[in-house]
């Protein structure tokens, strides 16, 4: 498998330490707020990840972790009038919600910051002890950036040109501006942990340090998370981590990109900020999920309500192709008939592109494009009698829905039966049109009432009106059904 490396800006082979042992490492997220899509993204792309090397055989070790102290955590506390543990526990509990409902797998490890404070008192003096670490009068402890050689090679960022600029803050007791914090002295009123510097508590950046050397040594195989942590958060834990134990850290970094709303860079301040929460309130979760998949995870990812109604669309198309060749395996009775050896032939390849879009970096939208490849030759197949019919083709049928299985158990996708997802999906509409499906059920029953009576006239005015609601009406052996356009 390939995978694109950030800190060598291109995509290398996948050699594990340990044969057929990936050891992977995610930020998790700073337990002060619900998730937004960004988070979605992240967390979507990186459980994909993992269901795709343990597919293809490799054991995995996922350390996943909950920053549960912070300044937006104390500030969150003060706002809400509850102390900084009740606040991380409370938006950890949302983050559990929104990712089980988005089929994100738990990971093997889940350590909280401050379960760790002593592994990362330790990381500290040892960094103290290589002359990397300094602490100062008010009991700060700062790491000395300009002592490591190649600081900055992760991000592509030159150390003068980020000095260009750069001040000590008022108060602050740093020897150079560019020094970043591994310890902060308390101050009144927040959480604090005794140290050798006195009351206080762990930096950020010092914490994934700490809890990735515990869990999974040093070096290990994947360190992932957003593109907007590659600096300063991962340069700073990279160069930490290097200095205290004298060893390359990580050997791939990885980096989902950013996602904008509405072409727009997602922020607060732009009233742009979207919550996974706020989403499903109006879209199902398997929509959201493949939507968030359907861009190489590397690129940027524009959302909009249109983007994820298109993303609708196209799963439902697959699901009712699904729903379509369960309904022909159900049936009993099956001839000889003739054989498909280029239709079978067609599946192969479809399958074997499949899997070299997701060896190479994980191409999810590739392998979507593949996905759909194979619903065409289903849906095309399906208009020949004499392959539902036959021995033959109830074969590849059930070929074609045992790669919707292992496809969608890698994409986290196509859990469902496929008629409840039809019919979730036929609910959700109706509640964002707002439109009540019992009215268009009775139109539907007036209109094959009056079909029946040969009042084509009445039944052709009744198809118009459901045709401008965005609803089709199929005459089916069963009788008609409807479903919107």
């Amino acid at each position: 498998m390939l995978i694109y490396n950030t800190v060598l800006r291109k995509k290398q082979e996948l050699t594990p330490i340990e044969d057929n042992h990936v050891k992977m490492y995610v930020c998790g997220i700073t337990a002060y707020d619900y998730c937004h899509i960004g988070h979605a993204r992240s967390t979507v792309v990186f459980d994909v990840l993992v269901r795709y090397l343990r597919h293809i055989g490799y054991k995995v070790t996922f350390v996943r972790n909950f920053t549960d102290i912070d300044d937006k955590i104390i500030n969150r506390a003060r706002q809400e009038g509850l102390t900084s543990d009740q606040v991380a526990e409370k938006y950890i509990q949302a983050f559990y919600q929104d990712m089980d409902r988005l089929n994100i797998l738990r990971a093997d490890i889940e350590p909280k910051a401050t379960e760790h404070i002593p592994e990362m008192i330790s990381l500290i003096r040892l960094l103290e002890d290589k002359g990397f670490a300094y602490s100062t009068k008010s009991g700060d402890v700062y790491f000395r950036v300009r002592k490591m050689e190649h600081y900055g090679k992760l991000s592509g960022r030159n150390i003068e040109e980020l000095n260009s600029g750069a001040r000590v803050a008022p108060g602050e007791e740093k020897e150079d501006p560019l020094d970043f914090a591994l310890w902060k002295s308390s101050r009144p009123g927040e959480p604090q942990w005794d140290s050798p510097w006195g009351p206080g508590r762990p930096g950020w950046h010092l914490e994934c340090s700490a809890m990735s050397e515990k869990y999974l040594g040093i070096p290990f195989d994947i360190h992932g998370g957003g593109q907007d942590l590659a600096f300063p958060h991962h340069e700073n834990e990279m160069a930490q981590s290097e200095a205290a134990f004298g060893t390359k850290f990580v050997n791939y970094w990885v980096h989902n990109g950013f996602v904008r709303v509405n072409s727009e860079k997602m922020s607060k301040s732009l009233g742009n900020f979207i919550t996974i929460k706020d989403i499903l309130s109006s879209c199902h979760e398997e929509v959201l999920r493949f939507f968030l998949l359907t861009k190489h995870y590397r690129s940027p990812l524009d959302y909009s309500t249109s983007y994820l109604e298109e993303a609708e669309k196209a799963i439902k198309r697959i699901y009712q192709t699904i729903s379509l060749l369960e309904g022909e395996l159900a049936k009993t009775k099956w001839t000889r008939g003739p054989e498909f050896p280029e239709t079978e032939q067609e599946i192969s390849e479809i399958s074997a592109k499949w899997d070299q879009a997701m060896n190479d970096d994980l191409n999810t939208a590739e392998a979507l494009g593949h996905v759909f490849s194979l619903t065409r030759l289903a849906n095309r197949m399906l208009e020949t009698k004499s392959f539902r019919k036959s021995e033959a083709g109830r074969k590849l049928m059930k070929d074609i829905l045992g790669l919707y299985q292992k496809w969608g158990q890698v994409l986290g996708l196509l859990s469902l039966h496929s008629l409840t997802f039809l019919d979730r999906i036929k609910e959700i509409i109706c509640k964002r049109r707002n439109i009540d499906p019992a009215e268009i059920q009775a139109l539907v029953e007036q209109r094959q009432a009056a079909r029946k009576s040969r009042d084509f006239e009445l039944a052709d005015n009744l198809r118009g009106k459901l045709t401008e609601l965005g609803i089709e009406v199929m005459d089916t052996p069963e009788g008609p059904k409807w479903d919107f356009t």
